[in-house]
């Protein structure tokens, strides 16, 4: 059964992609198109790749009641100052380097993970002290020294560019336009599909029109970011990383068990506990994933920096955390989606390239990042309040 929504709700909905489009808009008008520029395009996916990358892993810790990890700009910086040690000081092979950074995040996760879940330290406290002490245990390895340049074979994972198998030429790489055409089709194909599925076992659906054009949307928006791509170097190998991740984790939310735990103890973690769910495992695998996610935010920064240096990861956590609100995660626990959270980042990123190519001063620019997070956050609360009164 089809069911009717009205204008408000959509309103509500899909407010953060509303606002995104006309920051886009607003943007490219007071910058004469430079933002669009191909080259402009790819620095987006470039410079925010950290963006995109921690706040999936920063969702899941929130969803399980509103809880942030204040640690992981630093918990980056230290994870690449062993990284660059390694590489740099000691040759040590790259691919046994990114092993060794990946186990580092996941024990720094697993150490953060234990206090909060089992000994029930706040994670605000928690998340505070690694915050001070991987800043300090960055400098501690690095002696205050920014170490560069990497290894080839590293940047190449990172900042290399997917070959135009189709032979495109130098204007335009078929192959990254090609690609855009079956994220498409794959994506209309799962949209359908769950629909058809909800049908069949007699849940509601959205009235068909109204994910038509949502759909269309979508299909447009991906059409045209692959096109601009194309017009310059084609697919980053960033963009694939963060395209892997931005898949697993949305997966994981929205269709496994375990990722039904975090919305469980996020919306009601008493009831969820009695319900036979262990939500001190719940909250260990938050921040143990955030560990993760910040080795490999680590990884993509050093690569782009090419060097480790003492001041990396700064305001990451900041940033990370914003995506998630901004995207729709709520203050309280219990509500989020990945793809929210994407959107969050992007007007991030948006925001921070566009008031770049303008020139506006730094300290103006953390102004306006600030009441925009303010904004999405004092939306989701009066909204919050307004439902409860309805009910």
């Amino acid at each position: 059964m089809e069911k009717k929504i009205s204008f408000s709700e959509v309103l509500k909905k899909y407010t953060m992609v509303i606002v995104l489009v006309f920051v886009v808009i607003m943007f490219s008008v007071n910058t004469k198109g430079v933002m669009l520029l191909p080259q402009n395009v790819n620095n987006l996916v470039a410079q925010n790749a950290y963006v995109f990358i921690l706040a999936a892993g920063m969702l899941f810790c929130i969803l399980t009641g509103g809880n942030i990890d204040l640690s992981v700009g630093s918990v980056v910086c230290f994870v690449a100052a062993v990284g660059g040690k390694m590489m740099v000081l000691n040759s040590m092979n790259p691919y046994l380097s990114m092993i060794v950074m990946l186990l580092i995040g996941i024990a720094i996760g697993a150490w953060q993970g234990f206090w909060i879940a089992y000994v029930r330290i706040p994670p605000f406290i928690v998340t505070l002290a690694g915050m001070f002490a991987f800043r300090g245990l960055s400098n501690v390895v690095l002696e205050g020294q920014t170490l560069a340049p990497m290894p080839d074979a590293y940047l190449g994972l990172f900042n290399n560019y997917i070959p135009d198998f189709l032979g495109g030429g130098e204007g335009f790489n078929r192959t990254c336009f090609v690609v855009g055409i079956i994220v498409c089709i794959v994506y209309v194909a799962l949209v359908m599909k769950n629909r058809a599925d909800r049908a069949k076992k007699g849940y509601s659906v959205d009235a068909f029109g109204g994910v038509a054009i949502k759909m269309v949307l979508i299909c447009v928006v991906v059409l045209a970011f692959m096109y601009r791509l194309a017009q310059y170097k084609g697919i980053p190998n960033s963009l694939v990383w963060v395209a892997v991740i931005i898949a697993i984790y949305t997966y994981v939310a929205s269709k496994t068990t375990t990722g039904r735990y975090f919305y469980a103890v996020g919306g009601n973690e008493k009831a969820t506990k009695l319900s036979g769910i262990d939500t001190n495992k719940v909250y260990f695998l938050a921040y143990l994933n955030m560990g993760l996610l910040a080795a490999i935010a680590g990884m993509v920064t050093m690569a782009r920096l090419n060097s480790a240096n003492p001041q990396a990861g700064t305001n990451f956590e900041m940033d990370a955390i914003g995506s998630c609100f901004i995207g729709g995660a709520s203050a309280y626990g219990g509500t989020g989606t990945v793809p929210g959270v994407i959107i969050g980042a992007l007007l991030m990123g948006v925001l921070n390239l566009g008031m770049s190519i303008m020139g506006i001063d730094q300290n103006i620019q953390k102004v306006v990042k600030g009441l925009v997070l303010l904004a999405a956050v004092i939306f989701d609360v009066v909204s919050k309040r307004k439902s409860f009164i309805v009910k």
